[in-house]
Order: C-alpha cells, then structure tokens, then sequence
C-alpha cells in the first residue's frame, strides 16, 4: 500500500482532485492510500468549500490556513508549512495540479525532502512569463518526477524542453537525452495521460442536471444567454482593459438582447469601484441584461457552460470545459494553454480588446463550430494512477 498526499489550494485543483480521488475510492483502495491537504489559498465557502460537498471528495486531512497575501509571502507560508507535514508524516508521493501558488510551493517543498512530485496537467505553455501561472508551471514540471501531459501538445512543449518520455507511452519522440534522476534513483519522465477535466465532465455532466436548477432559477433558455467569467489580475488589475471588456459586454448584450450572466469573483467584485469610470460603473449596474450574480457552485457552473451561446472567460478551466460541452468561447487573454482549442475553432482569443471581443462574438455566435476529441478518453485519473504505482514500485 502506498500513501500519497493530494495538495489542493483553489478551486479548479478542487474540482480535478475530484476525478484522482474518485479513481481511487473506486479501482485503487487496496493498493493505494491517499491523504489530501488544503493549502488555504481559496478560503470562501462559496470558493472552496462546496465543492468538497457537491464532488463528494473527502475532508482534507489537512489545512495549512494560509489565506491570500502577496506571491512571496503565500508560497513562503505553504512550503514552511508543508515541510512540517511531510517532516512528520511519511508519504512515498506528492500529486499536484495546475500552475497555483500551491502547486508552486508544493514541488519545491516536496523536492527539497525527496518526495516525489507528479504534477498533472504537466507542460502548458502560454510563452508569456509575465503570468505568474507560467513561472509556477514551468518551475513545477522542472522539479517533478512524472510529469502527465494531458495532450499532446502538452508533450510537444516538454520534449522540446528536454524532457524524455516513458519508454511505454505512446506518444514517441527523441529519447536520447540524459534524463535526471532523483535521490531514489529514479529517472524523471513524461506520461501523455488525457486530461482528468475532461474525465470530471463526462462523469458529472449528466448529474449537474438534476442537482441545479438554475437555468429554471434564471429564467434561462438553451443557448439562449451568454455566460462570462473575469478573474485574472491581468484583466482585474489594469482599467484599460477592464473598462473595454466591460464595454464590450454591454454593447453585445444591447446588440444582441441576450441576457449575460456573470458570477462574480471575489476579486472581480472588489476591483469594479476601483478601475471602471462612474460613468461605465452606473451603466453595468443599471443594465437589465447583465446579470451580476455570486460565484456559483461546480454543478451550476457546468449546467451554465453546457446551455450557453457563447462563454466569455479569461479562465483556463472554463474555456476548456466550454469545449467539453460544445460551447464556443471568447477568450479574454492574448493567448492561451490550450491551444488546440484555438486551432479547432473553437475559441478565439481577444485580450481585453474592445473590437476583437465583438468580432469573435459575432463569429462564434453566427457560425458553426466544431469540437473534436483532444483530451483523451475520459479515464485519465486512472491512467496516471496506474503509472504513479509503476513508477513508485
């Protein structure tokens, strides 16, 4: 029996916990043991804790408490923290997710103590290392053991970088460079293993359906209604750029008379007063077609995605899972991880430019778009389970 700590800070590691756990519980108990920690990163209930609830994933077994504070700080607390966890408890491996501070701080305490790290969702790229997601990332893959590459041009990144595959995976290439090894003598590796977002979407699509019922609480129709989400500093942090997508949301749904729902986020929330003018400020709150709402459960959110015309998101998760459902999206950033998404057609990038946001709305809503397979087989969580146990006997 081997023990692994699941490490999960905000909420999109949440949701893809939910599959590796799932996978356990159901294939895996006899041979693995997995204990899970909460970093605290995301602390709001409405952010965090019910998705524990609606996902059927475990208490953590434990909470570092860290809060929100600046990058230095909040990556200093995590790793002080949970070098004191694995100080005092043995555990033979870490996973990871994604590109958070947590995921960031986890590696390198993890690293630090020999423990090894397998970090799902492994070689996304946006080439931009003024987004603090791509340091984290980048210093993550660096220090893991496994890496498990969710596409294939998630491998492509990594072996371009040097990395080596798995000598059973099967997505070939170049295995004559050296590879790095570890202080249990093992080599570091890449795992093209489909992507457990996309496992969580075929598992809880069906489900979301029973258990919200906020289309009917709305007052929404199928493809009926636009669906955005606005979070990242880069868009919340700078006025220029939040005034034109907000001016751009209110002339689409002025064009369009197309209710928009946009469950805010915390951040969002706090930035409005600060970087809108009062002018631009009293139209978004007086307009009847954009409805401001609470940030919204994992089961509404998929039940949004899965009915919307058109999303309009600067989240990496919810772009992608957009796509899942057959959903075309508007991408509020100047470039994007998941580029096959792009490449398909299906999502267009914008920044938070005021013209490109119209005319990819336009695009999206008027013409047809196509959604082909890219992100595995919907047994992910299973397949880097396997490979963890192959790699740790």
């Amino acid at each position: 029996m081997i023990r692994i700590l699941t490490i999960i800070g905000a909420r999109p590691q949440i949701i893809k916990a939910a599959a590796i756990s799932r996978a356990v519980r159901q294939t895996f108990a006899d041979r693995i043991e997995e204990h899970i920690l909460h970093t605290g990163q995301h602390y709001d209930t409405n952010m965090s804790e019910v998705f524990f609830r609606e996902l059927g994933i475990p208490e953590p077994d434990y909470n570092l408490h860290v809060g929100s504070g600046l990058h230095g700080e909040q990556t200093a607390k995590i790793i002080e923290r949970l070098e004191q966890v694995l100080t005092a408890t043995h555990y033979d491996g870490v996973i990871v997710y994604g590109d958070t501070n947590s995921t960031l701080a986890a590696a390198v305490a993890a690293a630090k103590m020999h423990v090894p790290v397998f970090h799902v969702e492994a070689g996304l790229r946006s080439f931009n290392m003024a987004m603090p997601e791509e340091q984290n990332r980048i210093v993550c893959d660096q220090l893991s053991s496994v890496l498990f590459a969710p596409t294939q041009t998630a491998v492509h990144n990594l072996l371009s970088e040097g990395f080596t595959m798995h000598d059973d995976a099967p997505a070939g290439g170049d295995n004559l460079t050296p590879r790095r090894h570890f202080a249990n003598g093992k080599t570091q590796e890449v795992v093209l293993s489909g992507d457990v977002m996309y496992d969580n979407s075929m598992y809880f699509s069906s489900m979301a359906d029973t258990k919200s019922d906020i289309l009917e609480r709305l007052q929404l129709t199928k493809r009926g209604f636009i669906l955005t989400t606005i979070h990242r500093p880069a868009n919340t942090d700078n006025a220029q750029k939040l005034r034109a997508i907000f001016e751009a949301i209110l002339d689409i749904a002025g064009s369009y008379s197309l209710p928009i729902i946009l469950p805010l986020h915390p951040r969002t929330r706090k930035m409005l007063p600060r970087q809108l003018t009062p002018d631009l400020l009293a139209r978004v709150q007086a307009c009847q077609q954009l409805r401001i709402i609470e940030p919204v459960s994992f089961f509404e959110i998929i039940r949004l995605e899965k009915n919307a015309r058109v999303v309009m998101t600067d989240s990496g998760g919810v772009q992608k899972e957009a796509f899942f459902y057959g959903t075309p999206c508007v991408i509020l950033r100047p470039e994007t991880e998941w580029v096959e998404i792009v490449e398909a057609g299906a999502g267009i990038l914008t920044d938070a430019d005021y013209e490109r946001i119209i005319a990819a709305y336009d695009q999206l809503a008027n013409h047809e778009v196509h959604f082909p397979p890219l992100f595995g087989d919907g047994h992910a969580a299973e397949n880097i389970l396997t490979n963890i146990l192959r790699y740790l006997a």
